[in-house]
């Protein structure tokens, strides 16, 4: 798996937010957020619908920008401001918006190539020099995704759309990885390939940040899980201890019954007589 680390302390906290309050238009998202993430450490944000899950990953993506007030702070990589262009070498983002956004017209390897410029698809001013060329060529063989690098959006599979998406984010060598729903709308094939991928990135070096409601999503490499409801982080722990019948009954107001096998974890509804 190609792999290029930047220079960084796996003791640091790549994100760290204090009493951060948000809104998005007339809502508010987050009150008083506070949370830590550290490299090394794959974290799964799990939550409902309407948790505040992709209202956190527009923060990281500085597309949403807290309240600025006293004792609040947003950090990435230990600064407060952080330029679009410096994020793009040291966070990937994988999100169903930026999916949205690409044109079904952009040829998979242009695709793959504007992660370089941070934007979605090559425009006519932007010029690809050979070192670019050839280091997009060999990430997308690294990927599997060779066969396809002529084919437009539009003609691919929803599996083969979410992998190369990965493999944009990636074009930059990234520290962290930040996945919005990695699985979500993907048939069975489509989602063992592109889970089996992410574990593949976390074994070589990459931070992985998993942000979902589907618990099918969540891989062995997943050290930390968080949960997030109605903005507000009500559980923290490892997967073992987070990832109980109970606990997840809670989380979505639901009973559930979870099972955990070959590696990966299942949730089935629960005895709906004790609703």
């Amino acid at each position: 798996m190609y792999r290029e680390t930047h220079h960084m302390s796996y003791d640091n906290c790549w994100l760290e937010l204090k009493e951060v309050e948000a809104w998005h238009g007339s809502r508010q998202v987050f009150e008083k957020l506070s949370l830590n993430l550290k490299l090394r450490e794959n974290t799964l944000i799990l939550g409902p619908n309407g948790a505040g899950k992709s209202a956190l990953v527009k923060l990281i993506c500085r597309s949403l920008y807290p309240v600025v007030k006293p004792n609040s702070a947003l950090k990435i990589f230990g600064s407060e401001t952080v330029r679009l262009t410096q994020l793009r070498s040291r966070i990937g983002v994988v999100s169903t918006e930026l999916e949205l956004r690409t044109p079904g017209y952009a040829s998979a390897i242009d695709i793959v190539m504007s992660g370089m410029f941070g934007s979605i698809g090559i425009g006519r001013s932007q010029k690809p020099n050979d070192n670019q060329i050839l280091k997009v060529s060999e990430l997308m063989k690294d990927l599997g995704l060779s066969k396809i690098s002529k084919r437009v959006f539009a003609q691919l599979s929803d599996g083969e759309r979410r992998r190369l998406l990965i493999a944009r984010a990636l074009v930059n060598n990234p520290d962290v990885l930040v996945l919005d729903e990695p699985i979500k709308g993907l048939d069975l094939k489509a989602r063992h390939q592109t889970l089996n991928l992410i574990r593949k990135l976390s074994r070589a070096g990459t931070t992985i940040l998993m942000v979902t409601h589907q618990i099918e999503s969540i891989v062995e490499e997943i050290q930390r899980v968080i949960f997030l409801k109605d903005g507000i982080l009500i559980g923290d722990g490892a997967p073992k201890n987070q990832l109980k019948s109970d606990l997840l009954s809670g989380l979505f107001e639901t009973p559930l019954e979870v099972i955990h096998i070959n590696g990966y974890w299942q949730v089935l509804p629960g005895d709906i007589s004790s609703i």
